[in-house]
């Protein structure tokens, strides 16, 4: 049993850094069984491969814009969420393809397809619950997450599943106009699928059963 000091300061820090490894951890899983990245990975993949950058780099520069798309959400400037966005993005973005390389040894994608989909879909339920505890600490988040969490709890009445749908608009775009331009799309498969209907509500899901008395702590008016 949980005790009643699960939303002070430590024990949210505590909460944040396992929730960072087991995004990232997650998301790599995702890319490396080979049937669908969680969508913003699969976006980030295909303009990648588009403008020939690498990943990681291509990852950060796209936190960057989401970052900005934030602010104007938010409708003024918040230097704490402006900051924190970056500060998770940089790390992070080079923390999945590190654990990308972890598995490498493993040759996941050899595997047979149905281990291959259940490593997906585990991949996309870490990707998830990482999301909800992170977003409960709202310490600092990913500036991608921060899109489906002020979509959720300033414009959509808190509702986990539409605030994840409505963030997805931008990279399904920028997927769509890469296969335009190169007749290819990488990355996109079942687990991208699934994230794009049922993300946003096993996140929901998540606050409610994996570690339920963590809160939500909002930094803005809803």
């Amino acid at each position: 049993m949980l005790n009643n000091n699960d939303n002070s300061m430590k024990r949210r820090l505590g909460y944040l850094t396992f929730a960072i490894i087991l995004d990232a951890a997650a998301n790599a899983l995702m890319i490396s069984s080979n049937m669908g990245s969680a969508v913003w990975m699969a976006s980030g993949v295909n303009i990648s491969s588009l403008i020939h950058v690498p990943y990681g780099t291509t990852l950060f520069v796209y936190a960057v814009l989401v970052t900005i798309t934030n602010q104007i959400l938010l409708g003024k400037f918040d230097g704490h969420i402006f900051i924190s966005n970056l500060l998770f993005a940089l790390p992070f973005s080079y923390l999945v393809g590190f654990f990308t390389y972890l598995y490498g040894p493993l040759e996941l994608p050899q595997l047979n397809v149905i281990l291959r989909i259940i490593l997906d879909i585990l991949g996309l339920i870490g990707v998830s619950v990482g999301t909800s505890i992170y977003q409960r600490c709202n310490l600092i988040q990913h500036p991608n997450d921060e899109l489906a969490y002020l979509l959720r709890f300033k414009y959509l009445h808190g509702s986990a599943g539409w605030g994840q749908l409505l963030s997805y608009t931008p990279p399904i775009v920028i997927m769509i106009i890469c296969f335009v331009i190169t007749g290819n799309i990488q990355s996109v498969g079942l687990g991208t699928i699934l994230a794009v209907f049922i993300q946003g509500v096993i996140i929901g899901w998540s606050d409610k059963i994996v570690v339920p008395s963590l809160k939500h702590h909002l930094r803005f008016n809803e």
